[in-house]
């Protein structure tokens, strides 16, 4: 069926003329909530955002129903943006206006004196036009430098010129964003970097509806939901909300990490892009997936790390993601047919953690990629209990105690790498403890069997020299009297202790 598209064929469709003239925004969010709550949709309000079902998402119903503007706290990489631009999932599909409108104004309830005029001269001829819920939603980062007239209008001396108008008049108005967002929901990122008398306006809107554009008072009551986004420690790092803006935000949101690593695991499994066209097949073991979310988690109550600054999600998405690559590659360079990570390649991609920690200032001496190669071999370490715990590798670490050592190169190909693992005794047999078995691929049972090495380094068991790459043992011990005859040829030295 299609929309009508003058003012005449809206007044005899579907769309109610009470309706439109008194439903403002805020109803139509809870509205549609209501909706939705009745039918046990609860998933579908904000589809994508893993790990507040029980702690932010019922405040924030809570604020919609009660028709709130509110703002959400939390520090980088929480998804406050990502739950601000989901808020669209509850504005109607179609929402009628009046066409050439810069403020999309209501065709029975026109603001602007343009569409006032423009509905008085054509009657139920005036053109309709329509906005999608995504058409609805208008965001705005906040930096010190934006203007009111960025946010609320200015005086376009070149429109009173053209139009022979009095710079008091309307007709001379460049509405900013805050009016263009008329009738949908206006969404400000961190909200302390605006200026003081930018919030000012803020308020003065939110509160009385009064637009003063260089001194000229223009009356708009404009229909908007707004919502804000801050990092809690910017109140005093660069800016500050004021207090009377901050007490006419209706609802105080405070967003926080995933509470647990499978809420971490789910996260990175749904955002990082590991599901890629490539010649060769990608395959990343979970004991991978762990490890790169424990360093994330890890990290966040590390005293090393500032923890007002925080640790964000994104941290695990992009070594992930690195992660992968770096085993993409050495299997197009080795002409592999499948690519499986291995634990060397979370060390290639300190690039990618590195760079999103903020240290303090021990961690500043240690230097941070000191600080991230800690953090992985501590993350490998848990993970590897929780698939060892109790396993007996007795066999494994007494190949290195009598003097076995083994260099493993990043760039090694699977099928020379498990060899080599091969070679020491018990390794191979322990990878079912990951459900591995003899006909799995080269490339999956090498990258088990190396994360078994890493987990006996990162609990001590073994030790392992960096200085010239990735090697395994180091171990400087004389054999005892009796270990080894004389002319007995001795086993390869081994990088660890």
């Amino acid at each position: 069926m299609s929309l009508p598209r003058t003012l005449g064929e809206l007044r005899r469709s579907s769309f109610s003329e009470e309706r439109l003239r008194t439903r403002r925004v805020k109803d139509e969010l809870r509205d549609n909530l209501i909706a939705r709550l009745r039918q046990h949709d609860d998933a579908s309000i904000f589809p994508g955002i893993v790990g507040y079902d029980d702690t932010v998402v019922p405040q924030i119903v809570n604020a919609i129903l009660s028709r709130h503007n509110f703002i959400l706290l939390g520090l980088r990489g929480q998804a406050k943006s990502r739950i601000l631009r989901a808020l669209t999932t509850l504005l109607d599909p179609d929402m009628p206006y009046l066409a050439g409108c810069e403020i999309r104004d209501n065709p029975y309830a026109p603001i602007c004196r343009r569409c006032r005029e423009e509905v008085a001269r054509l009657g139920d001829a005036a053109p309709i036009s329509y906005l999608t819920p995504d058409h609805r939603y208008v965001e705005k980062l906040a930096t010190p430098d934006v203007t009111i007239a960025d946010l609320i209008g200015d005086i376009d001396p070149i429109k009173a010129a053209r139009g022979g108008h009095e710079l008091s008049s309307e007709f001379t108005v460049h509405y900013g964003l805050l009016p263009r967002a008329n009738r949908g929901i206006f969404a400000i990122n961190e909200l302390p970097d605006l200026a003081g008398k930018i919030q000012v306006g803020l308020f003065n809107i939110m509160q009385e509806g009064d637009v003063q554009i260089k001194g000229y008072p223009v009356r708009l009551p404009l229909d908007i939901m707004l919502v804000f986004t801050a990092n809690p420690e910017d109140y005093t790092a660069r800016g500050k909300i004021i207090t009377p803006l901050k007490d006419r935000i209706g609802s105080e949101i405070r967003t926080h990490y995933p509470i647990t690593v499978d809420h971490g695991l789910s996260i990175t499994r749904q955002e990082s892009w590991t599901d890629r066209n490539s010649p060769a097949r990608l395959e990343v073991p979970n004991y991978i997936r762990e490890i790169v979310e424990q360093v994330a988690f890890l990290a966040r109550e590390d005293k090393k790390v500032d923890k007002r600054s925080g640790v964000s999600q994104r941290l695990p998405i992009s070594v992930l993601e690195n992660v992968v690559s770096n085993a993409e590659r050495r299997a197009l360079r080795a002409g592999e047919t499948v690519a499986v990570p291995r634990v060397l390649d979370i060390y290639s991609a300190l690039p990618s953690i590195t760079g999103k920690l903020e240290l303090e200032y021990e961690g500043e001496l240690k230097g941070g990629d000191n600080v991230a190669r800690e953090l992985i071999r501590m993350a490998v370490g848990k993970v590897y209990t929780s698939h060892f715990d109790g396993v007996n590798v007795s066999q494994i670490v007494q190949w290195f105690e009598l003097g076995g050592s083994l260099k493993l190169d990043e760039t090694l190909d699977s099928s020379a790498m498990a060899q080599q693992l091969a070679n020491i005794q018990g390794l191979m047999e322990k990878t079912g403890a990951l459900g591995l078995g003899p006909s799995e691929p080269d490339a999956l049972r090498a990258s088990a069997a190396e994360f078994i090495l890493e987990g006996l380094y990162a609990h001590r068991r073994i030790s392992r020299n960096e200085e010239i790459g990735f090697t395994v043992g180091e171990r400087k011990r004389e054999p005892a009297a009796g270990e080894r005859e004389e002319g007995r040829p001795r086993p390869p030295r081994r990088q660890f202790n």
